[in-house]
């Protein structure tokens, strides 16, 4: 019915429909640029994306898949993609995915390590991972090498970085002590390397060689006769100037250590400097002591054989000469003749005359002739005690007076020295003898004959003619003190008429006079009168000062 009241106009025509244009949202821009990005990290991901390479590690402690990455001074070159057992269960195999920069170090000189807190000796290494956590570090070696994907990786961390100046090389030692991986390398007390690692020798026997890293340019110190020692622990001493205490550092106490000496003066001009391509090889003594005694080149072997006790007397002991050390000890062995059971000690020495001679005062060849003056002259080998606390001992030559006469012999090639007995052996057979000898005397008998002459003596004093001697004494004594008192009353009447008597032989010569043969006779007279009355006078004086003197003497 509606319909009806529209108009034809508005029934034949429909309405228009209005058009409206879409204008660009920005909204759009969000999903464009994040496929952009994805896009972008897609293709940067895909061209990015290194090798997968496989580590043996024996164990996956503090590794992580997905988190865990692979560093070479703090660069980034991977992250592990996954963690596996081996196929015999003793090992883990860890997959990393490496970047495309890294591809070119994969080769079998690299090395993997995990970095981890770890505590060698007195060192701590890897505290960064504390916080941030372990991570596999990477070494690339040196340039070169085949190229690979599988590698055993370290369990330690390794002494020295390929792309570090300096060079390694090898000692040779019979005991290693306290020194392990990590020790460090001495020069002057400075730190200028560490001990790599050593090798056993087969069957556990021969020298232990030890490698080890010296960063440059202290290599460049080393020389064909360098020595190396030990310096681990402390070195205790007790000497002449008191107790000595030397400790080298910290770490050389826990880890242990090894130091070396400058270039040998004595003989720079004979030396050259080591050739790192040769693989040299150094030997590792105890001690600087035996260190420095193996410096001398001259050595002549000498040995003497001892009846006394040897106690404190080791291998490596000391040799002097007026408490001066010309020498080393090399053993000592105690030998026993089956033939007629006689025992002595055979001490082995080496007299090093470079200690106190020039080769150009004394040559080698004339040591031989040197020491067969001295023994004539009463040289001696014998023991000598350095310390009572310590009971160490040492070969003493001394010169012995009136020593009974004796030769050099030749052993070998050694010069046999004679021995005798000294320290307190010496003194011993010394106090022994004077024992003997005291044990030897007849002191019972000499006792009875003191008895019988103190026995008879008393008799003597107290018989009747001892004191009737005393009594006429006291009567002599007396009758010469009267005299001496006469003396000296007329002693002065003596002088002057003395006196007198002189002045008239005067006035005689004068009125005599003349060179004749009587005159000077009478002159001579006179002066002989003369010192005769200057001696009664002396005389008369001395007695009047001590009036005794006639008695008791002067």
């Amino acid at each position: 019915m509606n319909d009806d009241f529209l108009s034809n106009d508005q029934q034949a025509s429909p309405p228009r429909a209005r058009t409206r244009r879409y204008r660009f949202s920005v909204v759009w821009l969000v999903p464009i640029v994040a496929i952009l990005i994805a896009g972008y990290l897609g293709w940067r991901g895909l061209t990015g994306r290194g090798p997968l390479v496989v580590i043996t590690f024996d164990t996956a402690d503090g590794l992580t898949s997905g988190q865990t990455e692979v560093k070479n001074k703090a660069v980034p070159l991977g992250t592990v993609d996954s963690i596996r057992l081996s196929d015999d269960l003793h090992h883990v195999e860890v997959r990393v995915r490496m970047t495309s920069a890294a591809g070119r170090m994969l080769t079998d000189h690299a090395r993997f390590w995990v970095v981890r807190p770890r505590i060698n000796g007195a060192s701590i290494t890897g505290l960064e991972t504390v916080m941030s956590g372990a991570y596999i570090a990477m070494d690339a070696g040196e340039p070169g090498g085949r190229y690979t994907t599988h590698f055993t990786g370290l369990e330690a961390p390794p002494g020295v970085r390929s792309d570090q100046p300096g060079h390694t090389y090898t000692l040779t030692t019979q005991s290693l002590g306290s020194l392990g991986q990590g020790a460090p390398i001495f020069f002057r007390d400075v730190v200028v390397g560490e001990v790599l690692g050593y090798t056993m020798p087969p069957e556990g026997r021969g020298p232990i060689r030890v490698q080890i890293f010296i960063r440059a340019p202290y290599d460049h110190y080393l020389r064909t006769n360098t020595r190396f020692w030990n310096v681990s622990g402390v070195q205790v001493g007790l000497g002449p100037g008191g107790l000595k205490v030397k400790l080298q550092s910290l770490q050389a106490l826990l880890s242990g250590g090894v130091a070396f000496d400058p270039p040998d003066a004595r003989n720079e001009k004979n030396t050259l400097p080591v050739n790192p391509g040769a693989d040299p090889v150094f030997q590792l003594y105890d001690s600087a002591e035996e260190a420095n005694s193996a410096g001398y080149r001259e050595r002549i072997p000498l040995v003497t054989y001892l009846t006394s006790s040897v106690s404190g007397l080791t291998k490596g002991g000391r040799l002097t000469m007026f408490g001066i050390q010309v020498g080393m000890i090399d053993d000592v062995r105690l030998q026993v003749d089956p033939a007629t059971g006689r025992a002595h000690v055979r001490v082995a020495m080496e007299l090093q005359p470079e200690r106190v001679l020039d080769n150009q005062e004394v040559p080698p060849e004339a040591m031989t002739g040197l020491l067969r003056m001295q023994v004539a002259a009463g040289l001696r080998a014998t023991v000598q005690s350095t310390s009572m606390l310590t009971g160490e001992s040492e070969i003493a030559l001394t010169f012995v007076k009136n020593a009974s006469p004796e030769q050099i012999s030749m052993e070998d090639n050694a010069i046999v020295l004679p021995g005798q007995a000294g320290g307190m052996a010496g003194i011993m057979d010394s106090l022994s003898v004077i024992s003997d000898k005291i044990a030897a005397m007849p002191l019972t008998q000499v006792g009875e004959n003191l008895n019988n002459l103190l026995a008879h003596a008393d008799a003597r004093i107290n018989s009747p003619d001892t004191k009737q001697a005393l009594t006429a004494l006291r009567g002599s004594l007396q009758n010469l003190q009267a005299i001496s008192h006469d003396a000296r009353a007329h002693m002065p009447q003596l002088l002057n008429g003395m006196d007198s008597t002189l002045k008239n032989a005067n006035a005689v010569l004068s009125s005599y006079g003349g060179d004749t043969d009587f005159h000077r006779n009478l002159q001579q007279m006179m002066l002989q009168l003369n010192e005769a009355a200057r001696s009664l006078r002396f005389l008369s004086d001395f007695l009047t000062r001590h009036p005794s003197a006639l008695i008791t003497g002067r």
